[in-house]
């Protein structure tokens, strides 16, 4: 369960904007799904529950893109494809299922808003380590003209061994406890 989230975190964590951009559509879309599908979880019959959780979270989805194509072209041109991909993001629908179905409407607001804001600090952190490393930056603004920049720290190899490291310093610290 650490892992899910994981193709979003690589691909849109090379920079802290691109990251937070992410993150707040993910907050977005978590939210208002989980809305509309702990109102309609006692209509939809079992049998059709996954798509049509699918469908609610796919016209989130299109809803928060258009508002990014609208608003923030320069950031939905960085994003790509990963925005629509927020669809098949095993959180979304991963939350859909084990919560928004079985509990009630506010319950489901503040589980997604939880777990959105939790998602879009986790990549707002993994970015700005990324940057700092990889461009000597951090929202675009140089720290220090002397550093010299890891490049490897903004591809996707960076993003892994980011993790991994962040992973392993989670473990280290659990086990001094």
């Amino acid at each position: 369960m650490i892992m899910l989230g994981l193709c979003p975190t690589l691909a849109t964590s090379t920079s802290a904007v691109n990251a937070f951009g992410m993150g707040l559509a993910a907050t977005f879309v978590l939210v208002f799904s989980n809305i509309v599908i702990s109102a309609i979880r006692n209509i939809v019959p079992n049998k059709v529950r996954i798509p049509c959780y699918i469908v609610v979270i796919a016209t989130f989805v299109t809803v928060a893109e258009l508002f990014m194509k609208a608003y923030f072209p320069a950031l939905n041109k960085a994003l790509g494809i990963f925005v629509p991909l927020i669809v098949v993001n095993c959180i979304i629908l991963g939350r859909a299922e084990a919560f928004a179905c079985k509990n009630g409407v506010l319950a489901s607001f503040w589980d997604g808003l939880g777990m959105g804001l939790g998602f879009t600090v986790t990549l707002g952190f993994i970015a700005c380590i990324r940057e700092i490393v990889g461009n000597g930056s951090v929202f675009g603004m140089k720290l220090s003209l002397a550093y010299k920049p890891m490049l490897l720290a903004v591809l996707t190899p960076g993003g892994f061994i980011t993790i991994g490291f962040l992973m392993g310093l989670m473990k280290w610290k659990s086990r001094k406890n």
